[in-house]
């Protein structure tokens, strides 16, 4: 396409990267030197969401620039597995090399999903994935967020060694195999980190004294919200209506994720200095995002699953050449906008199927341009979760759509820390209606509630029934790494 040069694309990705985790995007304490710099060289989106908060819907989004919804990837055990064409599919399709490395988490590496050369992929466990997240809505309640979060450490994880693998091949590739392509590529590396469990270096955690942490967004048990599905999901996920993680231990959990994310930024800066040292900076553009967020204690919540900040909202950051240094842009984009974005980036084109993906390519805002008013989606039907939720966002208001319970609204250019509901202020209801009437463009949201739970059930009935999933319970620790890293 016209005004964008055919240049290389390397994508990294992380784990449950909030996007306020970062130097770059405010943050006073993370130490993320290499996310710091290129930010500084390149374009920072502050207003960046995933389309999903959860793991593999996230990813099936990110790969299709499609909604879970228009997938059928409902949570953690319906991955993708190429139902609907990925970019992976129109790069090779058209000549351009795809490799990736790390975690994927669609279903197997056989599957036809456009990415054929993949290296120490992690895919979901044994190609089924956590059935127990398809419980709904009658969830047994145990609380693995919980306990997690109440579980800091310090060591080193499979998560870590899985990653500084990822690490030693992406470098290696960028050394040795990259040179020898003749049209441009794409190289997708994806990290794990920040992911729990919660375990980091010492060396990594001293950089965060305890006494600085700054505690959660309402984290005393009178301030958390009252809205019933929030309620619910606590209850079933997190803990009971008046129980408080200690704040002394809540101060570790938050200085351990930070050292997770330095950890993490040692190694994107390890990926980036192997371009560099190959002078492939200079024809190869770089995106940096994340496939959800993490609640840290944000309103008594852990773990992912919402549609607050915490866990919808992730880092997205594009630098490279023809990409405006040091900018800041304020529109709203999500992942979906990957798709168009990196088969343009590398000179390639879409299809005719592909004339109603719901991204856009983000280029143009990248090189200055101007950047067209929007208001992007996102989606939730899994873990622990009684009905559906949706969210929509613009550039001032998040409104967030709950099937069976009130809705919720937030004017997050007066309260970025979603502190005031203004949902039940009847000067809100024009508002409301017109969120409302939007998402009914995009999605009928009682029938695909009733789709995906039905779907869901169909899958833990030919799993061995209720019983079976529950006495299994959740995968522990989450998805494992590929059987090399493991901890013993």
């Amino acid at each position: 396409m016209p005004g964008v040069e055919p240049l290389n694309v390397l994508l990294i990705t992380s784990d449950q990267h909030r996007r306020t985790a970062a130097g770059c995007y405010g943050h006073p304490l993370a130490y993320t030197p290499s996310l710091d710099a290129l930010a500084e060289r390149g374009v920072r989106f502050d207003t960046a969401y995933c389309n999903f908060p959860i793991c593999v819907p996230s990813r099936a989004s990110l790969a299709t620039g499609r909604y879970a919804h228009q997938l059928g990837v409902w949570d953690n055990a319906a991955p993708y597995t190429g139902q609907r064409p990925s970019w992976g599919h129109r790069l090779t399709g058209r000549g351009h090399p795809v490799t990736t490395i790390g975690k994927l988490h669609f279903r197997r590496p056989d599957d036809d999903t456009g990415f054929p050369d993949q290296r120490i992929p992690m895919h979901v466990k044994e190609g089924v994935g956590d059935l127990y997240g398809s419980l709904r809505p009658d969830v047994p309640r145990q609380r693995n967020y919980l306990n997690t979060a109440a579980n800091p450490r310090v060591g080193e994880s499979e998560y870590m060694r899985y990653d500084a693998a990822t690490t030693r091949q992406a470098v290696e590739w960028l050394s040795t195999e990259a040179p020898q392509n003749d049209a441009p590529w794409c190289l997708w590396v994806s990290f794990t980190l920040p992911h729990s469990p919660f375990v980091a270096s010492a060396e990594d955690i001293a950089r965060y004294p305890l006494e600085d942490m700054q505690l959660p967004i309402h984290f005393r048990s009178p301030d958390w919200p009252h809205h019933p599905h929030i309620g619910y999901v606590r209850e079933q996920r997190i803990q009971s209506p008046d129980e408080e993680l200690d704040e002394s231990l809540v101060r570790r959990t938050i200085a351990t994720y930070l050292a997770m994310c330095t950890y993490l930024d040692r190694q994107i800066g390890a990926v980036l200095a192997a371009l560099t040292e190959q002078g492939l900076d200079s024809s190869t553009r770089v995106i940096y995002t994340s496939d959800h967020g993490e609640m840290l204690g944000d309103h008594g919540m852990w773990g992912k699953n919402l549609m607050y900040e915490g866990a919808s909202a992730v880092p997205f950051v594009m630098a490279g050449p023809d990409i405006a240094q040091g900018q800041v842009l304020p529109q709203p984009v999500s992942l979906v906008d990957l798709f168009p974005t990196i088969v343009e980036g590398v000179g390639a084109s879409l299809a005719a199927a592909d004339a109603d993906l719901p991204g856009m390519s983000l280029w143009p805002a990248a090189q200055g341009d101007s950047f067209p008013e929007r208001t992007i989606f996102a989606e939730y039907h899994a873990s622990g979760c009684r009905e559906a939720m949706y969210m929509l966002r613009d550039a001032t208001h998040k409104y967030v759509h709950h099937v069976g319970d009130p809705p919720q609204l937030f004017d997050l250019a007066t309260d970025p820390n979603e502190t005031r509901d203004l949902a039940a202020d009847p000067t809100s209801a024009p508002l409301l209606a017109r969120f409302e009437r939007l998402l009914r463009t995009i999605v009928d949201p009682e029938a695909v509630d009733r789709t995906a739970k039905a779907d869901q059930a169909r899958r833990i009935q030919a799993a061995g029934g209720l019983d079976v999933i529950t006495r299994r319970g959740p995968i522990a620790g989450g998805t494992p790494a590929p059987g090399q890293f493991r901890d013993a």
